[in-house]
């Protein structure tokens, strides 16, 4: 998966398109000890920029393994490392202080229906302020209409993602989509 995201990202980039992606990792990945060699090779191969390459883990994920090391390793690159489905977990904040996490993505559990559940818009409102606090960037997941995003853009979210953007589009199509939006800043998800 990383390979094809990689290649996709350095194809757009020939294209002029100038854009970023997430990659998920599982457990099982980041027990991997040659992960981080393996990530930095592909970098080069691609003539991929690092920061061009978010990794996305979940809470759970951070909870279940021992993963600081590698997670440190793969930091050392200089992609981004992202937690996934923040707010599901029982993590505890000192992850998020410990580990060179940049990015939190909300669940959409919390996000879908915070236009009329006031007790989700202010755990969404709270969340967004504390990842900014600790010089977090903040993404929302699961946007699915144009009031929860003026929400989100309200509360100074920094960036949102879901079906009010797009729904899931192979590489081909969303290439020329791409082209047609503008100021558009973010990663996709692999």
């Amino acid at each position: 998966m990383l390979n094809e995201a990689l290649g996709q990202v350095h194809a757009w980039s020939k294209a002029g398109i100038d854009i970023g992606v997430s990659v998920n990792l599982s457990a099982r990945n980041l027990l991997d000890d040659e992960l981080p060699d393996a990530v930095a090779q592909l970098l080069r191969t691609w003539q991929v920029e690092p920061e061009k390459l978010s990794l996305e883990i979940t809470e759970r994920t951070i909870i279940a393994i021992e993963a600081e090391e590698t997670l440190r390793r793969l930091h050392a690159t200089g992609v981004q490392i992202s937690v996934d489905d923040f707010g599901t977990g029982y993590s505890s904040l000192t992850y998020l202080k410990r580990l060179p996490v940049r990015e939190i993505k909300i669940d959409k559990s919390f996000v879908m229906d915070m236009a009329t559940n006031w007790d989700g818009a202010a755990i969404v409102k709270s969340t967004i302020d504390l990842g900014h606090n600790l010089g977090l960037t903040v993404v929302a997941e699961g946007v699915e209409d144009e009031k929860t995003a003026q929400l989100l853009r309200d509360y100074g979210c920094d960036f949102i993602q879901g079906f009010h953007i797009s729904r899931p589009a192979a590489p081909g199509p969303l290439g020329p989509w791409l082209r047609t939006r503008t100021g558009l800043n973010g990663a996709l998800s692999a």
